[in-house]
């Protein structure tokens, strides 16, 4: 047998960055503006049809509703990936639940506490794709990575992970947040490069 045989090979990664993505070992944090002073003692959680309020959680209400743990890679439209990042929090299927309904319309904004919206399509939050994140690696989030809380939507580009995550509101129809009024992609799949309008 020859010596090739035997040799190591680093696993193809290749295949887990979408188009134009650089793989990175860091965690870059990236922000809108300053990161705000938010603890979990002041944090609450509002879900919204329009304007109209229909649940709110208090810090310990929705720390005991059920947890789960993912690991997912994500991407940023600023092209950097990082793959098998290990998450804990609360699933948006398990949110609504707690709330006792069914999403009412196809659409949602996602609120920060800085002023940041993120539209989503409802699908996109449903059937495990997404989760209101608390911890990272194991630790409870930074305020740099949007701690307390932040929302996880991996499979879009990260901007739609919204940090310091304080709402959902849900709306008649598309209604475009902070970056997508300003050029970005309504959607934000990587794999089809929807960074900036409707092309890409």
């Amino acid at each position: 047998m020859s010596g090739s045989d035997h040799r190591d090979h680093a696993p193809d990664l290749t295949a887990r960055l979408p188009p134009r993505q650089v793989l990175t070992a860091k965690f870059p944090v990236m922000s809108m503006d300053a990161t705000p002073a938010l603890s979990a003692a002041d944090w609450t959680l509002t879900l919204k049809h329009g304007v109209r309020p229909l649940k709110r959680w208090d810090w310990a209400a929705f720390s005991a509703l059920p947890r789960q743990r993912i690991v997912r890679d994500i991407h940023c439209v600023t092209r950097w990936s990082k793959l098998d990042t290990a998450w804990e929090g609360v699933a948006l299927d398990d949110l609504l639940a707690d709330a006792g309904l069914a999403a009412p319309t196809g659409f949602l904004l996602a609120h920060s506490a800085d002023g940041y919206s993120t539209n989503l399509a409802t699908a996109d939050l449903l059937d495990g794709r997404a989760m209101i994140a608390t911890h990272y690696d194991g630790q409870p989030l930074t305020p740099a990575h949007g701690g307390p809380a932040r929302l996880l939507v991996p499979h879009l580009y990260f901007w739609k992970s919204a940090k310091w995550f304080t709402g959902l509101q849900f709306t008649a129809r598309e209604e475009a947040g902070f970056w997508e009024l300003r050029g970005y992609h309504l959607r934000g799949d990587p794999w089809k490069e929807e960074r900036f309008g409707e092309g890409g």
